[in-house]
């Protein structure tokens, strides 16, 4: 499986910017797919998580300003942030698992299908 992000770059703070994540096979075959982020020199941690019945989990530092979709018609998974800090500068990843655990548990260990990366700058 491959999963290409797009639509990352620089922006103030207080702007906006909405990632996409395209799949090269039905997004309909995952069980949890989910956004990560890594800062640098620090680990990768969980933005959020959509499950295939369109539950989601977010991290506390992004509830209210980030919101996750999908488009399984286009196979694709999105990111929409809002109001983005200068804490929000990371590169972000897409991830995909076949199995509900991944979404049970929300750790990046569980997700077997990661995408490149695309890096969000934020300056204040």
């Amino acid at each position: 499986v491959q999963l290409v992000e797009s639509g990352g770059g620089s922006v103030q703070a207080g702007g906006s910017l909405r990632i996409s994540c395209a799949a090269s096979k039905n997004i309909n075959s995952f069980q949890c797919m989910g956004w990560f982020r890594q800062a640098a020199g620090k680990k990768r941690e969980l933005v959020v998580l959509i499950d295939n019945h369109e539950r989601t989990r977010y991290d506390d530092t992004v509830k209210g300003r980030f919101t996750v979709s999908k488009d399984n018609a286009k196979n694709t998974l999105y990111l929409q942030m809002n109001s983005l800090k200068p804490e929000d500068t990371s590169m972000y990843y897409c991830a995909a698992e076949e199995i509900i655990s991944a979404c049970t548990y929300g750790e990046a260990a569980y997700f077997g299908d990661w995408g490149q990366g695309t890096q969000v700058t934020v300056s204040s």
